[in-house]
């Protein structure tokens, strides 16, 4: 361990903000943090770690001056402490690079990257592990059930960790996974994403392929093989590759695929010969998908198939990942952090094979950097258009929205088009205004999906409430 320092991070109330702020504690260091507002989960979090969180943004908070600054991608120039930092020339470092100073150094660095699957691959890669015994430390951008939090460190000698295509800092604009250095890789999906800070899918291609290129010749790359995207990005590694999926030539070949309410079942072919079944309580392809990576990465370090198979059956998912936030009066209630026209489609499908039979509504908030955007409009139509109901809120404004008018999701025409395929959808201003829509038309049996990346006007909370007070 480095010696212990006085450490602040502007913005700390972010997921891995946060996670950081509690790996920096568990090493020795004292730790604060501030942010525009602190909210649950986070503030709750952070809380129970006992680190102060200070609010809102001010030069105070830097009195007396740390030891370094942790400036979190979301701040900019003109945030009053970032200003404060660079004018009296404070040490600062980016997440990242904190995180491989202090953290990936001296261990095997396993890095889950893609555009779609990556936090729910890094907690099943992470659990089979630990249910192998070899105690990782793993990071992860969401709350894994099994182990009840984002991050642990430990005595071992993994650090299985999610690889984020998005930027660093303000004055690093490469993605956070470069910092990572992996000794292997998993690499779920590529495609365009973070409409915000890449120009197009070859910008996003590239980034991949950065990340690839750091693999050493001993190291591993286990890479999706249902998508040219993949490809371009592996086909230059230096490494063995590994590709995994339900083509007849997959190295890691799945088969016997069945999804039921109760799960998902599914054999693998390793190279063509039988290497084990599978089970866990998970619905859709693409958790199988997922799932296959995790035991392909693990099969590499010398987990066998029956570990896997065992520690799957036991993995009870990720928060905001299909989560089943509440069932009142026979209404299902699921968070679902889809924030992509491709994750939606994957999503809703999901929900089909876990709820056959009954009537889903798809609530949408565009807030997303790329779903805020027309970009992928006719792509997510197609994607609501499963659902046998949709409700869209506003797109999300932010403070610093640069977004031009003709560069907007247009709901009014996205619903016009759900409406013109034959699906009931309509616009509502906000969460409050979804709740009132909604709560008297659901009836026993119905599935809703809340499908947002942020909090949704606290709508997780208000829609229970509406149904318990409507059934009174």
């Amino acid at each position: 361990m480095s010696t212990p320092r006085n450490i602040h991070l502007i913005g700390i109330c972010g997921t891995a903000m946060a996670s950081l702020a509690g790996m920096l504690r568990q090493l020795g260091h004292r730790v604060q943090g501030s942010d525009v507002a602190a909210y649950p989960p986070m503030s709750d979090f952070l809380a129970r770690l006992g680190i102060p969180v200070m609010q809102p943004f001010s030069e105070k908070n830097l009195s007396p001056a740390p030891d370094l600054v942790v400036v979190g991608n979301a701040i900019s120039r003109g945030n009053p402490e970032l200003e404060y930092v660079l004018d009296h020339r404070l040490p600062m470092v980016s997440m990242a690079e904190l995180i491989h100073q202090e953290f990936l150094t001296g261990r095997h660095s396993l890095v889950i990257a893609g555009t779609h699957g990556k936090t729910t691959t890094t907690s099943m890669t992470a659990w089979i592990f630990q249910s192998a015994g070899r105690d990782p430390s793993f990071l992860i951008g969401g709350i894994a059930e099994n182990f009840g939090s984002s991050f642990a460190v430990t005595g071992g000698s993994e650090f299985i960790i999610e690889g984020d295509e998005y930027d660093t800092a303000f004055f690093d604009k490469g993605p956070k996974f470069l910092h990572y250095f992996p000794d292997a890789v998993i690499l779920t999906s590529v495609e365009f994403d973070h409409a915000d800070i890449y120009r197009d899918l070859d910008a996003v291609k590239f980034a991949f392929q950065r990340l690839i290129n750091l693999v050493p010749r001993r190291g591993r790359v286990i890479a999706w093989d249902g998508h040219q995207n993949v490809s371009d990005c592996v086909v230059r590694a230096l490494c063995p590759v590994e590709r995994y999926g339900f083509a007849p030539d997959s190295y890691w070949r799945i088969t016997n695929l069945a999804h039921s309410p109760q799960g998902s079942s599914w054999s693998i072919l390793r190279d063509g010969q039988p290497f084990g079944d599978f089970h866990f309580a998970l619905s859709g392809d693409y958790n199988v998908l997922n799932a296959t990576a995790a035991i392909a990465l693990a099969h590499a370090y010398g987990i066998t198939a029956a570990q896997s198979a065992t520690a799957l059956a036991g993995f009870l998912s990720v928060k905001r990942r299909l989560e089943v936030r509440a069932e009142v009066a026979g209404v299902t209630i699921i968070d679902d952090f889809a924030h992509h026209p491709t994750a939606i489609a994957a999503t809703l499908e999901a929900l089909r094979s876990r709820y056959p039979g009954r009537r889903l509504w798809a609530v949408l908030e565009p807030r997303s950097n790329t779903l805020r955007r027309n970009i992928f409009q006719h792509e997510l139509v197609a994607a609501l258009a499963s659902a046998d109901r949709v409700l869209i809120a506003a797109v999300f404004f932010k403070s610093t929205d640069a977004l031009k008018p003709e560069e907007r999701l247009n709901v009014t025409e996205v619903i016009a088009e759900l409406k013109a395929r034959g699906t009931p959808a309509a616009e509502c201003a906000d969460a409050d205004t979804i709740v009132a829509t909604l709560a008297p038309q659901l009836q026993s049996g119905d599935v809703v999906a809340l499908l947002s990346n942020g909090g949704f006007g606290n709508i997780y909370e208000k829609l229970p409430a509406a149904l318990k007070e409507r059934a009174l």
